[in-house]
C-alpha cells in the first residue's frame, strides 16, 4: 500500500507513469507497505502463465527474499527507478523516505533492490546515474543504501505515519528503534538470479 498523499501521473512516453507526492512527505516516513491485497506468485506459477501475463509481472512485480513474485494492487507498482531514489527498503516489508519528498516530486525506488533477473540501461538522469542497473547491484550497493536508511530510521516514531497500521512487523520495528544497531541490512531481501 502506498502513502495516501500520492497520485499517479504520466511522466513521458519513454517512462510511462510515475507516483508523485501530493503534499510534503518528510524523510523517515513509511511510504509503502506490503499488505494483504498484494498478489503473490511462485516461480512455478509464473512459468505456467501465458506470455502476456508473464510480461505484466516482468514489468510491474518485484521478487521478494523468498523468491516470490509480488504484484502490488495499487499504484505503488508504478514507482520508477532512480539511482538517487527517494525511497528504500529497510530490512522489513516496507519502504521509507530516505530524504524529504516535496509536493509534486516523484517517489522512486532503486530497482537494484528488487531482485531483477536481467540488467537494463538506466534513464533516470541523475548526476550519479550508474548507466545500467544489474541483477547483482545489491551486492555492490547495499552498504550505501543501508546507510541512507540508518540515517532516517530513528525518525519513524516522531512523524505522522498513516501506513503504520499496515506494517506487519511493528513489534520488531519498535525493538529495532530501541537498538538501532540491530537494523537489518537491505541485503536480507537479496535473491541472486542464479538462485531463482
Amino acid at each position: 500500500m502506498v502513502h495516501p498523499h500520492t497520485e499517479l501521473r504520466f511522466v513521458s512516453p519513454l517512462i510511462g507513469y510515475g507516483v508523485f507526492a501530493t503534499q510534503f512527505i518528510p524523510k523517515g516516513t513509511v511510504v509503502w507497505v506490503r499488505d494483504e491485497l498484494d498478489q503473490t506468485f511462485t516461480q512455478a506459477q509464473v512459468d505456467a502463465m501465458e506470455p502476456h501475463y508473464r510480461a505484466i509481472l516482468d514489468k510491474y512485480a518485484y521478487i521478494d527474499y523468498r523468491g516470490t513474485h509480488v504484484l502490488c494492487w495499487d499504484h505503488s507498482r508504478f514507482f520508477n527507478h532512480s539511482c538517487n531514489a527517494t525511497c528504500m527498503c529497510c530490512g522489513f516489508d516496507f519502504e521509507i523516505a530516505v530524504r524529504d519528498i516535496h509536493e509534486g516530486e516523484q517517489l522512486t525506488d532503486d530497482y537494484g533492490t528488487l531482485n531483477l533477473r536481467e540488467h537494463f540501461p538506466c534513464a533516470c538522469g541523475e548526476a550519479d546515474c550508474r548507466e545500467f542497473v544489474y541483477p547483482d547491484d545489491m551486492e555492490r550497493w547495499h552498504h550505501v543504501w543501508d546507510e541512507k536508511v540508518r540515517a532516517v530510521f530513528p525518525l519513524i516514531p516522531h512523524l505522522d505515519q498513516p501506513l503504520w497500521p499496515y506494517v506487519r512487523e511493528r513489534a520488531e520495528v519498535e525493538a529495532t528503534l530501541q537498538q538501532p544497531e540491530t537494523l537489518r541490512s537491505s541485503l536480507m531481501h537479496y535473491v541472486p538470479a542464479s538462485a531463482a
